[in-house]
């Protein structure tokens, strides 16, 4: 009945699967507090509501502030999961994220911007253990990912940023 998107990183087009007459909002220019009025007030409505982000909610999203808003309003919900960019990624490049006798140990992290990382999971730190690395949220910031990752990896290592996996728009850059 009512569908909440993440307008900044849905395609519109995406839309064009919900029902007729759906009541659709766009969150890119909404606060969470705004978001999750609209949800509970729709739910409590009785409507079906559904918050439809990319990729895999469990990783870099609101997941749990969306939730404790709903259970303390005593909604009932479900998490459905998505595909992480870090496997459509892989996917794109053709490529496995462990590999025998090279790593068999994945990384998901990110660059300390606006939210900082606990100063143990620093980028330069994470990368002396040479397992695969997927850096979220962190390519704006680019030069300091690859100043990070000297301080562990090889030069030779192989590096790619995939823009937009499995979009008919996506890029990838390959590199060291």
């Amino acid at each position: 009945d009512v569908v909440v998107y993440a307008g900044s990183l849905i395609k519109e087009k995406v839309l064009m699967y919900a029902k007729k007459n759906v009541l659709v909002y766009n969150s890119a220019p909404m606060t969470l507090d705004e978001i999750m009025e609209v949800m509970v007030k729709e739910a409590l409505a009785g409507k079906k509501v559904v918050r439809l982000h990319t990729g895999d909610p469990t990783l870099y999203s609101a997941l749990r502030e969306q939730a404790d808003y709903l259970e303390k309003e005593g909604i009932p919900y479900e998490v459905v999961p998505g595909v992480s960019s870090a496997f459509a990624s892989a996917s794109a490049l053709k490529r496995e994220l462990t590999l025998p006798e090279i790593t068999q140990t994945v990384i998901f992290t990110r660059l300390e911007g606006n939210t900082p990382v606990p100063e143990k999971e620093r980028l330069s730190l994470l990368a002396k253990h040479n397992a695969t690395m997927c850096i979220f949220l962190s390519v704006g910031m680019i030069d300091k990912v690859i100043e990070e990752l000297k301080k562990g990896y090889a030069k030779d290592t192989p590096a790619a940023v995939v823009y937009r996996a499995t979009w008919e728009d996506e890029k990838i850059v390959k590199g060291t």
